[in-house]
């Protein structure tokens, strides 16, 4: 092998960048997606149904 030869063409090199940015966008998306369907979905008018809690002591009868 030639030491003045290059190890990667440049239709090698094309194909490497479009595998890095759609590797990219896939992370952003997979990072970022999840967050927005969370905020959609969650609503700060949603009722609160808890109830107090109470406990009823018995008294001892001495």
């Amino acid at each position: 092998m030639d030491s003045n030869s290059q190890s990667v063409n440049p239709t090698d090199t094309y194909s490497h960048r479009l595998a890095d940015l759609v590797g990219t966008a896939i992370a952003l998306l997979t990072l970022t997606l999840p967050l927005f369907v969370i905020a959609h979905y969650s609503s700060d008018n949603v009722p609160n149904y808890q109830q107090p809690l109470t406990y009823k002591l018995q008294k001892s009868s001495e």
